[in-house]
């Protein structure tokens, strides 16, 4: 395992509207010491033949194609495993780093001797151009508090696989799973510690915001009673403030 490698893992799946601008946008990092695993989950469009064109220029670059569409959960497990770099993040393909994303992550993971850290973001419109809404991000997150605020977004995670287990960043086949995975993370001791500053924007396309909304709540419910086993109770207080502040986000 090289010391400073970061293995950036991407689920592919149908993805060839964005995935040139994924991979030129991880080749513009001011931080160089990276591959980049982009694992197709069968895809039917030109995303493979996308990557592998990029792939013969650039040897950081690795294809890893799935023999049968599993989704994007098992699609990062298949990364992780193969991941060769202590630092390990991860990024969906229609999201959007600016360039001193892996640099400065990297800079905070290390001062704060942290095995998992994660940064502020901006929601961004189907061209992913910020719209000005930010979600801020707290200093330091344990498991207790992380039940309430699902202030954790996938693109912006940054593990040290040399003090967490790869084991425990592996994602479950449940809805909502990257939250699944930072709630079991954290149960196991671990604290997340928050860099306030943007440093991704999560493009959102249009969608009905009723119908999210209703899945959301659907699947946050499900992750306190069946993946966290929490009583009918504390699932109540803890979906309160999660409601309180999935509004206050969209504000």
């Amino acid at each position: 395992m090289e010391e400073a490698l970061i293995s950036i893992v991407v689920p592919v799946y149908n993805a060839g509207a964005f995935i040139k601008q994924t991979i030129e946008m991880v080749c513009q990092q001011t931080y160089p010491h990276w591959e980049l695993l982009l694992v197709d989950d069968c895809s039917q469009d030109n995303s493979r033949q996308l990557i592998e064109e990029y792939g013969k220029r650039d040897s950081r670059i690795h294809l890893i194609t799935k023999k049968k569409n599993a989704g994007a959960a098992q699609a990062r497990n298949t990364g992780v495993q193969q991941a060769r770099g202590r630092y390990l993040a991860f990024l969906d393909a229609d999201d959007v780093w600016l360039p001193r994303k892996l640099e400065l992550e990297l800079e905070f993971l290390k001062e704060r001797k942290a095995a998992f850290v994660f940064t502020a973001y901006e929601f961004g419109d189907e061209d992913a151009r910020g719209t000005g809404k930010i979600v801020h991000v707290p200093e330091r997150l344990p498991y207790r508090e992380a039940l309430s605020r699902t202030v954790i977004f996938t693109s912006t995670v940054l593990f040290d696989l040399q003090k967490i287990d790869r084991e425990l960043v592996r994602m479950p086949d449940v809805a909502s799973e990257d939250t699944a995975t930072w709630w079991k993370i954290l149960r196991n001791g671990y604290i997340a510690y928050g860099l306030n500053q943007v440093l991704t924007i999560y493009r959102r396309p249009k969608k009905s915001l009723s119908s999210n909304k209703l899945v959301a709540i659907q699947r946050i419910w499900n992750l306190y009673r069946k993946e966290e086993k929490l009583s009918l109770s504390l699932s109540l207080w803890n979906f309160t403030g999660w409601a309180f502040r999935a509004a206050f986000r969209r504000i």
